[in-house]
């Protein structure tokens, strides 16, 4: 049994996200909870983020950080698909839809590398150092990129460097904050460096509880929202698009510097806890779809991965 949990741990965190949703709506017993809980997942989400990147920045030194040729490709595909779509919203009126759906891709381009695709790219055979460093360089880019343009495609009340200073002071430290964390502890504290180190797999089943949480959210979102199911379909498609194309992609240029795999999920593999995160603060709600429904298409993509790997 346990082996079977383990070996499914993706498919079963997001069945029990899409149970949960229904047990939290469905059961009258749960109302009088549904506060607590509501303040507890919001808690959680930016925790698990933390926690995730912190455990994964305990297992690399800063002089191993040197980055790959295939890291530098991959970052310009990232820096220019998502300045294109941007550049696109700004510079040509188009419809709603197509306004939310180019939104929903635009997170699934820029979120940074998921903490948990170490774990996997491990798992799979590839470079867990490689895809590590990788995972902080996306890191640095999202934080860098998104209090800039997010403003921009999606304009609200509050002035724009006043937008601009808010969405540096969430991203910024919550993807910044474990790395020089992780560096401080490895420092001064080499016991708690060493015992977090040693905690083998945990950001992969912590990704996992955050799994659950985002298909909860989904399921919410795609059963509750305002939109029609033409819609959702449509903005769930780009994002289909969008992992397909990045997997892709980075399993191309990845064969060609011989770190197939590696490469594969760093472009492909994303945080989308951090990604519905920015996308219901900071852009259109309904655009979480995308970065909702990237999370049943990447772990569908994944379980066959490890399934391959466990057959071979």
């Amino acid at each position: 049994m346990l082996k079977f949990i383990k070996n499914w741990t993706l498919p079963l965190a997001m069945l029990a996200g899409v149970i949960a949703y229904f047990v939290y709506t469905g059961c009258p017993w749960v109302d009088p909870l549904k506060p607590a809980v509501r303040a507890a997942v919001a808690w959680l989400t930016p925790f698990l983020i933390f926690a995730q990147l912190l455990l994964t920045f305990c297992k690399v030194e800063v002089r191993d950080l040197s980055p790959r040729r295939w890291s530098v490709w991959l970052l310009l595909i990232q820096l220019v698909s998502f300045l294109l779509l941007a550049g696109l919203l700004l510079a040509v009126p188009v419809s709603e839809p197509v306004h939310i759906a180019v939104e929903g891709m635009m997170v699934c381009l820029i979120c940074p590398t998921a903490t948990a695709a170490a774990v996997i790219t491990g798992k799979l055979g590839g470079s867990a150092a490689s895809l590590t460093t990788y995972t902080l360089l996306s890191n640095l880019l999202a934080a860098l990129l998104v209090p800039v343009v997010f403003p921009l495609v999606e304009p609200s009340d509050i002035r724009f460097f006043t937008a601009f200073l808010r969405i540096l002071g969430k991203v910024f430290p919550l993807l910044l904050c474990p790395f020089f964390l992780a560096v401080l502890l490895r420092r001064f504290l080499p016991p708690v460096h060493r015992f977090l180190v040693g905690l083998k797999d945990l950001a992969f089943y912590l990704w996992a509880v955050a799994l659950t949480i985002v298909m909860a959210q989904t399921t919410r979102s795609m059963v509750e929202g305002d939109t029609s199911l033409a819609e959702e379909l449509f903005v769930a498609s780009g994002a289909l698009a969008v992992c397909c194309l990045q997997f892709y992609y980075g399993k191309k240029i990845g064969t060609r510097y011989a770190d197939r795999i590696s490469a594969g999920q760093a472009l492909g593999q994303k945080n989308t806890v951090l990604a519905i995160w920015m996308a219901c603060t900071y852009l259109n709600p309904v655009s979480a779809i995308a970065p909702g429904s990237y999370v049943v298409w990447q772990n569908i993509i994944n379980s066959y991965q490890l399934w391959k790997k466990r057959r071979s």
